[in-house]
């Protein structure tokens, strides 16, 4: 007689397996191999020749067992691929962390990675419990923290998309004369990026003096310094004086919970001119706060790094605006973010 057909369980297929779990849990391998080739400049030596293991060794003054190590790892995890002993960049590396692209992003690592924000995930049970940050003080937004030079430093490849997008979406080259108010500038590119696009636009940039330094420099470099203008201090606390036709917010209401947000848009209200216009550049997580993923989960760096942070829904912003006295709020997608336009 022929054998049986052997018994298969029609769920097997979708049993549930402890491997997502595992690779959550042991995620901070993989930011650290990054890390680690961007610090040792390894796609840059691999788009520049230097691709196997003994040129690479030479190139980075590393042994040539890490070198190995290092590599293939990054091969498993799709940022390398590797023929025979040779290493190449991914369409990816090859576009955003190869230094010499004019898309690298690779020192985004300098801010994203910096051990006082790890630090900040190490006791997220007790962030949980309290309901803000375990570091000191106030976490990331005590006075002149020196975690927004770094900031400053890292981030400006990242955030030229969304300032050529600011610039489009308000026309600013359109605008002729006009003062433009930049609250928490940080790097300052928004500033500057409109700045650029309208030569008769006066910029006045917002932060702690220790990150405006860094902000002048990006002028200076952008050949507007003559137009940009330093307001040192706490964006709550320093008079901004008035008329401004545009106030920019960019990243910068997610640090603090919606009674704080109204206060500083009130501030703003009053600052602008008739038809003037605040812009605000955020993660805005659709209505059920869960989706897209890398917008929902931003809220638990807030968690951890912030007293009372958090992401706010299109209608939180919108209410929120609207409370400090704006006519009506229009949003823009701009990937990982929202640009919400608010007029006077």
């Amino acid at each position: 007689m022929p054998q049986a057909e052997p018994q298969t369980d029609a769920h097997d297929a979708t049993q549930p397996t402890p491997e997502r779990i595992l690779q959550t849990l042991t995620a901070y391998q993989q930011s650290a191999a990054l890390k680690a080739a961007i610090e040792l400049d390894v796609f840059t030596a691999i788009a520049e020749g230097d691709n196997t293991t003994a040129k690479l060794a030479a190139r980075c003054q590393a042994a040539e067992r890490g070198v190995r190590i290092l590599c293939d790892g990054l091969t498993a995890l799709q940022f390398l691929g590797k023929e025979g002993g040779s290493y190449r960049l991914t369409p990816e590396s090859e576009l955003f962390l190869n230094r010499r692209s004019p898309a690298y992003v690779g020192g985004v690592s300098g801010f994203v990675s910096r051990p006082y924000l790890m630090d900040a995930f190490q006791n997220l049970a007790e962030c949980v419990r309290k309901g803000g940050t375990a570091l000191p003080e106030q976490g990331t937004v005590t006075a002149e923290n020196p975690i927004w030079e770094d900031f400053a430093r890292s981030m400006v490849a990242m955030m030229r998309p969304p300032a050529e997008a600011i610039a489009e979406i308000t026309g600013a080259a359109r605008m002729g004369r006009c003062k433009i108010l930049d609250i928490a500038a940080g790097h300052g590119i928004f500033g500057i990026t409109l700045a650029q696009y309208n030569p008769q636009a006066e910029v006045f940039a917002v932060d702690w003096p220790n990150v405006l330094g860094i902000a002048r420099e990006n002028a200076a470099s952008a050949g507007v310094a003559s137009r940009y203008h330093l307001m040192p201090g706490s964006a709550f606390e320093i008079e901004f004086g008035d008329g401004y036709d545009l106030v920019l917010l960019t990243n910068f209401f997610h640090h603090f919970d919606p009674p704080t947000c109204e206060t500083l848009m009130r501030k703003v209200y009053a600052t602008l001119k008739d038809g003037g216009r605040a812009v605000t550049l955020e993660f805005v997580p659709d209505e059920d706060r869960v989706s897209p993923p890398a917008v929902a989960t931003f809220a638990m760096v807030m968690l951890a790094s912030t007293p009372s942070g958090d992401v706010y829904t299109f209608s939180e912003y919108e209410q929120m605006f609207r409370n400090a006295g704006f006519a009506h709020s229009v949003g823009h997608p701009a990937p990982p973010g929202h640009i919400i336009v608010s007029q006077k």
